[in-house]
């Protein structure tokens, strides 16, 4: 039956064209797909693959005209509110289960030990091998069938989705393009969690490498500084009786181990300040024609920030920063 339509009867008696809203939540896609990122264009994927792609169309104007009221992501809950032909916006809710403690323990220290994840994360990114490492663990990143889903809107149409779903679902797939850590969010790990618990974990790595080569895993000897045995009248050697840092200390005849530039140093003859004052500003080797630069896109900042709140303009003026950023990009 077509809402509105004649001689319509029934729930949808007396609809017509959702209510004009302003300040709503609008898809930065204007025609053609929604998605940017692998991991949003994947999650839309998915959810075609469950025989949902006609149904996800509906909302796809409801998701450009701005409809989309609010949008949340929380661990296993999304809640949005979408404006329809009544008065009161639908309240909509798409929950998925979280992984449990255990299996992101797990995940965290899969991450944790190879450097590319790190790295990536680190710098606000998700590599595409990201989605073969969780299910590789047992915690596949993005729903397997649909009966994983549980969506609700509270509207009168018993589709599902709704177009008020899908709209929520367009919209949450451009929320995973602004922040790929929402992603991870709904899944049941925060940006700062997940990215704390990694720096934890790599430092645990370091420290246990430390030890297992015989280096303090709190670093004083790669400070240069080393707190000698108990001298001959008893007393334990404090800060004022070490070595500055950079250079290597004799404790009782034996040669301290030294770490980072004074490793490269040590064996560096002295040479007296006033032979060498014509060359102090010198670098004592060779430098590159041209310095080392690290690729990162303009964006990276905007990928760590996340995306602004609704009120101060949300997805929307995200997008028109990151234009802004490519612009004044030099290249």
């Amino acid at each position: 039956m077509s809402p509105g339509g004649a001689g319509a009867a029934g729930p949808f008696a007396g609809f017509g064209p959702p209510r004009r809203v302003d300040g709503g939540l609008k898809a930065r896609s204007t025609r053609g797909a929604i998605g940017v990122s692998w991991w949003s264009r994947r999650f839309l994927e998915v959810l075609e693959s469950f025989a949902l792609g006609t149904r996800l169309t509906r909302g796809r104007a409801y998701a450009r005209r701005g409809q989309v009221l609010r949008l949340d992501v929380s661990p296993g809950r999304v809640e949005a509110s979408v404006q329809g032909s009544r008065p009161r916006p639908y309240p909509v809710t798409i929950a998925l289960p979280p992984f449990p403690d255990a299996l992101w323990g797990r995940v965290e220290r899969e991450l944790a030990g190879q450097a590319f994840f790190s790295a990536r994360l680190l710098a606000g990114d998700l590599p595409a091998e990201l989605e073969e490492l969780f299910a590789a663990a047992g915690a596949p990143l993005f729903p397997r069938s649909v009966g994983e889903l549980t969506q609700r809107c509270g509207c009168p149409d018993v589709a599902v989705p709704c177009k008020h779903l899908a709209a929520t679902f367009y919209l949450l797939a451009e929320a995973f393009d602004a922040d790929p850590f929402q992603l991870l969010h709904w899944r049941g790990r925060s940006r700062d969690a997940l990215l704390g618990r990694l720096r934890v974990l790599r430092a645990d790595a370091v420290g246990s490498a430390h030890d297992t080569d015989g280096t303090p895993a709190g670093g004083s000897a790669a400070a240069g500084q080393v707190t000698g045995p108990p001298s001959a009248a008893g007393q334990v050697t404090g800060p004022s009786d070490r070595t500055p840092a950079g250079v290597p200390s004799v404790v009782d005849g034996v040669r301290a181990a030294t770490a980072g530039a004074a490793r490269v140093l040590a064996d560096l003859p002295d040479v007296p300040l006033t032979g060498a004052v014509d060359r102090f500003w010198v670098a004592p080797v060779p430098l590159p024609d041209r310095p080392s630069v690290l690729a990162t896109g303009p964006e990276l900042l905007l990928r760590q920030l996340g995306s602004p709140a609704a009120a101060i303009g949300g997805p929307g003026l995200l997008e028109r920063l990151r234009r802004a950023y490519r612009a004044f990009d030099p290249g």
